[in-house]
């Protein structure tokens, strides 16, 4: 600490009420940092408010709306993302002209009040489904606040702290997408029976039981946030600013460059890679609890479960990539990590690929009008699989996929083995998009941009989801995972027709500082 006491070269200087510079003391180094973690764990709740109950919306869905198909699965699931979309501009804007706590606070309300109203979408009558998605919709809008956490981490962290301080936000949002779906799995013992509390007409259960927790976890974001978060603005060599939320010439004046410095195309480039990269991951969240259903002809029950402890597993498997990326990217770069991330989630959704002579069973429920005397027809090539007597729900294929009948089963392997992959190449995607992107920019102020970046990834949320279940349902799996795949293939051929532009601003302009820095 005695490094900000000492008036070097190294020392933060702030500026007072008459412009003139001073050291920033001890104490105003720990607010600032204090105020930035509590942006990681906004960013952390905000992951978890969408991944907690990840694995059971599907389940939760058939259970209280038997209208609710595989289709409409993917809107349920883009909801949140449309919400998000939505809101980041809007709460962007609020920021831009009051303190971040009240866009903060107001978006964290929203967000524990959208949780609590998903655990009462079972009771209603009759349109449950739309209850749900009106439900997620609301808690995307309370997620929108990424946005604001982005632009106010960029701007109370000198150069020398951004690439760091952007690389631990990346990691609390895969950390809270990693702990959902753990949390979700211990809380499946709960059953779908669960407890009632008859004053308050609210069950707790296997389903509403993670929403009430991310209702929890909102409510203490939001003391924290009014308690600890405090408003610092610092510059590239960290010169304060009156208020974070103010632009002011002081920023231009030390860098020298108008905001044309920065290479448009290349952050057009990154936000269609970023998009890419949320996009697939989306795809891979959305399908996994529909497809092992049926494929393995797990219950709502078990697919919660041992998704959950899959997630969990992939999860853990990110922070480890993401601890040897950070070491790997300064021997080979951002650029080379970025493309074997690619590399690695396209062998992912290749093995996920359909092959063999087995086929999944069928639908006990679905085929009853197909059987005689309990067996198929001989112009089927698949099994019935009757529900077991101690199972009140029937399970496999539903037959009303035609393509059940005729595309081949993915193996358990198969599933496991692309969850690996998946789960190192796209950390490793994430975290140097994000890195990467930051760098781009440089040294200017970056709410907007990182408004672009949220929406970039709000929008692929929104999109694959829909994609994938509407895909999936009519045609799938063979052509979901292969336009996945043909996808993954563009944003290779994209990153290497823009490789040599995609640099750091320090290294396009070669200012020795900012190359130290990166």
């Amino acid at each position: 600490m005695s490094q900000h006491l000492e008036p070097d070269e190294n020392t933060a200087l702030l500026r007072n009420e008459n412009g003139k510079a001073f050291t920033e003391t001890q104490e105003q180094y720990k607010s600032r940092w204090r105020s930035i973690r509590v942006m990681y764990l906004t960013m952390f709740l905000s992951s978890v408010g969408f991944s907690i109950v990840i694995t059971s919306i599907w389940p939760y869905l058939e259970k209280i709306d038997l209208t609710a198909d595989a289709s409409f699965l993917g809107w349920v699931v883009a909801a949140y993302s449309v919400g998000q979309m939505v809101a980041s501009p809007i709460l962007g804007l609020w920021s831009n002209y009051r303190p971040r706590r009240e866009p903060l606070v107001a978006s964290i309300f929203i967000n524990v009040a959208a949780n609590i109203l998903y655990a009462y979408v079972h009771i209603p009558r009759s349109h449950n489904k739309y209850y749900m998605l009106a439900a997620r919709i609301c808690v995307g809008l309370g997620a929108g606040n990424v946005a604001v956490v982005r632009s106010y981490v960029a701007g109370a962290t000198t150069l020398n702290e951004r690439n760091s301080a952007m690389a631990n936000m990346s990691a609390s949002q895969a950390l809270g997408f990693i702990l959902g779906p753990v949390l979700q799995a211990c809380m499946s013992f709960i059953g779908e029976r669960g407890v009632t509390w008859e004053l308050i007409d609210l069950q707790l259960n296997m389903y509403t039981a993670p929403a009430l927790l991310g209702a929890l976890f909102g409510v203490v974001n939001i003391v924290l946030v009014i308690a600890v978060l405090r408003e610092h603005c610092v510059d590239d060599l960290g010169r304060s600013f009156n208020n974070i939320n103010s632009i002011s010439e002081e920023r231009v004046e030390v860098t020298g460059d108008t905001e044309e410095s920065i290479d448009q195309l290349a952050v057009v480039t990154s936000n269609l890679l970023f998009f890419v990269i949320l996009f697939i991951f989306a795809v891979f969240e959305t399908i996994s609890t529909p497809l092992s259903m049926d494929m393995y002809s797990w219950t709502r029950a078990q697919a919660v479960y041992y998704n959950g402890i899959i997630l969990a597993a992939i999860g853990f498997e990110s922070i480890l990539v993401f601890m040897a990326v950070k070491s790997i990217s300064k021997i080979t770069g951002d650029r080379l990590v970025l493309l074997g991330g690619l590399v690695i989630i396209f062998c992912g959704f290749l093995i996920l690929l359909p092959w063999g002579n087995q086929f999944p069973k069928i639908q006990w429920t679905g085929i009853q009008n197909t059987t005689t005397n309990g067996t198929l027809s001989a112009t089927t090539n698949v099994t019935s699989s009757p529900p077991p007597n101690n199972l009140s729900e029937p399970t496999g294929c539903p037959a009303q996929q035609t393509w059940c009948q005729y595309i081949p089963v993915i193996h358990l392997a198969q599933y496991i083995t692309s969850d690996i992959f998946i789960g190192m190449g796209y950390p490793a995607c994430n975290v140097m998009s994000y890195t990467l992107y930051s760098k781009i920019l440089g040294p200017k102020p970056q709410g907007v941009y990182m408004g672009w970046l949220t929406a970039s990834g709000s929008g692929a949320r929104t999109l694959g989801p829909v994609f994938v279940s509407q895909v999936y349902t009519s045609l799938g799996p063979r052509w979901a995972f292969g336009a996945v795949c043909g996808l993954v293939v563009a944003a290779v051929v994209l990153l290497g027709v823009m490789y040599k532009r995609l640099i750091a601003f320090s290294e396009r302009y070669g200012r020795l500082q900012e190359q130290v820095a990166a």
